[in-house]
């Protein structure tokens, strides 16, 4: 389960793609309509997609000529009862959360 959860937690790191995952929340998404808010090519928004879906965070089908990308609220589980396990607190502050993650994982695992 720690490999599932270091992996989880690694694709949690990056804010573009928390913020894929909350777009997500709302409905599936066609991958282009994924990169559309950001700033950066549909290349570097399809890495950050492989990495959710080596997470289990999402998961892509193709439709017709157009790939889409689902939320799978069932991955975040392992790592809601993780967290569950230190007790009461307060809200995580995802920032602070990304940082203490860049200080703690290594450089080579972002795209």
């Amino acid at each position: 389960m720690s490999n599932d959860l270091d992996t989880v937690f690694a694709a949690l790191a990056d804010p573009t793609r928390r913020s894929i995952l909350a777009m997500l929340l709302e409905d599936d998404m066609a991958v282009t309509d994924v990169a559309e808010p950001f700033d950066m090519s549909l290349a570097a928004i399809s890495k950050h997609l492989v990495i959710l879906t080596k997470a289990g965070l999402i998961s892509q089908e193709k439709r017709g000529r157009v790939k889409w990308c689902k939320l799978e609220p069932d991955a975040l589980r392992d790592a809601s009862v993780w967290m569950q396990g230190f007790g009461q607190f307060e809200p995580v502050n995802l920032d602070a959360f990304e940082r203490f993650l860049e200080i703690e994982l290594p450089a080579s695992e972002d795209p």
